[in-house]
């Protein structure tokens, strides 16, 4: 009579075994760092901040002749698509949406007054000034308060991002919201506000010296 033969369970080696315990420890040490289920870990192996940077530099001065008399606070939503032709958007091609948020100074530039600009009586009780048109400013953004809300970008793109720098550059959309910022200043009355204002911080100054009448006028 025949004994059947049994197949007795093949084990792990030794090898074996050692690895898959570390596996498992591992997946739930980094389990229980993620999920804050054990307590300190996260600050035993936090990341820190270091500030290497040199000293700045003073490297020249510029004296400032100009007084800012008004400044603008402005917002817009860019949405920028770039296409390839012959090739559909999921292959090639971007689209950002980007809220962009910056500013806009007005000023009026106190440097180019001449002698013949600014009259005054042998009273010293009256004076009379002629400015030049108040300005604006460069735009500036505050990337604290921009930000993008959605980017689409095709395979090839993807691709381009992995390998390249500087991924997912913001930098054409931001370059675009300055744009529109000084588009709509120029188009806002920020440079009206800012000769009123000059106005009557020269009324107020000069008053303040003795003079009871005060002139002013803008003009190239």
């Amino acid at each position: 009579m025949t004994t059947p033969i049994r197949h007795l369970p093949r084990r792990m080696p030794g090898w074996a075994k050692a690895v898959s315990a570390v596996v498992l420890v591992l997946v739930v040490f980094f389990a229980g760092i993620r999920l804050s289920v054990l307590p300190g870990l996260k600050d035993l192996f936090g990341t820190e901040t270091h500030d290497r940077s040199g000293p700045a530099l003073l490297q020249s001065i510029q004296d400032i002749s100009r007084y800012d008399a008004a400044s603008g606070n402005f917002q817009v939503v860019v949405d920028l698509e770039k296409d390839t032709k012959y090739l559909p958007d999921a292959i090639r091609g971007t689209r950002t949406l980007y809220v962009g948020a910056g500013t806009v100074d007005a000023y009026v530039d106190l440097g180019k007054v001449g002698e013949g600009d600014v009259t005054v009586d042998d009273d010293r009780t009256s004076a009379t000034l002629r400015l030049p048109h108040a300005r604006l400013g460069k735009p500036a953004l505050d990337t604290d308060r921009s930000y993008a809300v959605s980017k689409q970008r095709g395979l090839l793109d993807r691709l381009g991002d992995f390998f390249s720098d500087n991924p997912n550059g913001e930098q054409a959309v931001q370059q675009l919201a300055v744009r529109h910022i000084g588009d709509a200043a120029k188009e806002s009355e920020l440079t009206k506000r800012a000769e009123t204002n000059t106005t009557h911080m020269l009324e107020g100054l000069l008053r303040s010296l003795g003079f009871k009448e005060v002139n002013v006028s803008y003009g190239d």
